[in-house]
């Protein structure tokens, strides 16, 4: 099997050095990663030019198109290897971590389709008439989400059974003084405590399906149902862990940066941020300024989190010695670096222009939470909508920073 590139905007983006390169097979990754590399040195060489003066339009075009083949072949790689670890779970037999349960299995797909309800299915039974989703469905669908969303699959992730989760906090400020042997003790200060709430906001879809299509035998339910909803909740939850304002679904990271809406709201304060040096573009001495800023003892599992765009523009970057800063990665599900740290693309976050926070810079699983409240649940409704059947399918999520300390911000100013 060979890698097969789409057609459209990548196909007519690969600048002649790429699309002279053997194509990959996606079952060799040590051969993709090979090609990676190798387009990695034909950038170096084309934006080296460009730096130098050298470049004209046609050399510029060219610097940006090999950017995004880099780009296009790392995601082609990811694929490759997510594809090939699916194969092994599926060659076992094993959705997630639990063996499949086909008792209760067959009785869920008797019920999507028909409406039935056997002795089996009050497994998941809730006391208003919708069903828990089996095992094998629901662990299917949140695997997909954690590759769809990166700030779930680095953020703390944590389940509840009751409507929300309570955090407590103190400001450890804890009196201290020296004395004398003889010298008064007057009493010291003493710590306050506040508290900060983490209540998930619900998601929906209610996709549909004809009561003839439920009965063809040949349709695999648990794939329709999971291709018509884990895309859109993935997208729903990238946007909120983000950006999102609070209302119905989680505190977006962003809202605590340094000057945001939700700055004052943690008790330790705000995100961190640190300017990039320039009006509107990056700068390797504000990347440095960002990068140090956060204390060595929180920098352990500090990662950057950008768009693509972004990756782009930090991709050009180089140090005093004339050495890039960004590598691709050499090992097999390894991501490219940064300095020397691993780079998650985040696609919801903005791009490098002015006044926006163009990176993230930090341990996200010690800073953002998220909040799961335990189960998918779905409800059949063959009533509504004839001769649809409608799947309501909720799933409710919160989320908000749970530390501000190990994250640091760059804000695109001079």
């Amino acid at each position: 099997m060979t890698v097969q590139f789409a057609k459209g905007a990548f196909a007519l983006a690969r600048p002649r050095a790429v699309m002279t390169m053997p194509r990959a097979d996606v079952s060799d990754p040590k051969a993709m990663l090979a090609q990676i590399q190798a387009a990695f040195e034909e950038f170096k060489k084309a934006n080296d030019e460009n730096l130098k003066g050298k470049a004209d339009v046609v050399v510029a075009e060219k610097v940006d198109r090999i950017n995004a083949s880099i780009d296009a072949m790392e995601k082609n790689f990811q694929k490759a290897v997510d594809d090939l670890n699916a194969k092994v779970a599926a060659a076992n037999g094993v959705v997630g971590d639990l063996p499949e349960d086909p008792e209760y299995l067959n009785a869920f797909k008797a019920h999507m389709r028909r409406g039935d309800v056997s002795a089996a299915m009050q497994k998941g039974t809730d006391a208003d008439g919708g069903y828990i989703a089996p095992i094998e469905w629901d662990r299917t669908l949140t695997g997909k989400l954690k590759r769809i969303s990166p700030i779930r699959s680095n953020a703390r992730v944590i389940s509840i059974s009751t409507a929300g989760f309570k955090k407590m906090y103190t400001d450890r400020a804890f009196g201290s003084g020296w004395v004398g042997e003889t010298a008064s003790r007057p009493q010291t200060s003493t710590p306050a405590f506040a508290p900060l709430d983490f209540t998930p906001g619900e998601l929906y879809a209610m996709p549909a399906a004809t009561q003839q299509m439920l009965d063809d035998a040949a349709v695999d339910l648990e794939v329709w149902i999971t291709d018509e909803v884990d895309t859109e909740f993935a997208r729903q939850e990238g946007i909120a862990f983000v950006g999102g304002d609070g209302v119905n679904k989680p505190f977006g990271i962003l809202t605590y940066v340094t000057g945001a809406a939700n700055a004052a709201k943690h008790p330790w304060g705000a995100i961190g941020v640190k300017n990039s040096g320039a009006a509107a573009t990056v700068t390797y001495d504000g990347l440095i300024d960002m990068v140090y800023d956060l204390p060595g003892e929180l920098a352990g599992n500090a990662k950057f989190y950008m768009n693509r765009l972004s990756i782009a523009s930090f991709r050009k970057l180089k140090d005093a010695g004339g050495n890039y800063l960004w590598q691709p990665s050499l090992v097999e599900g390894q991501p490219s670096t940064l300095l020397g740290t691993a780079i998650v693309e985040v696609p919801d976050m903005p791009t490098v222009a002015a006044g926006n926070i163009a990176a993230l810079y930090g341990d996200m699983d010690a800073t953002y939470i998220v909040v799961d409240r335990i189960g998918t649940r779905v409800l059949r409704d063959p009533y509504s909508s004839k001769p649809y059947v409608l799947f309501y399918v909720t799933k409710r999520v919160g989320g908000g920073v749970y530390n501000p300390e190990p994250m640091r911000a760059l804000k695109i100013s001079a």
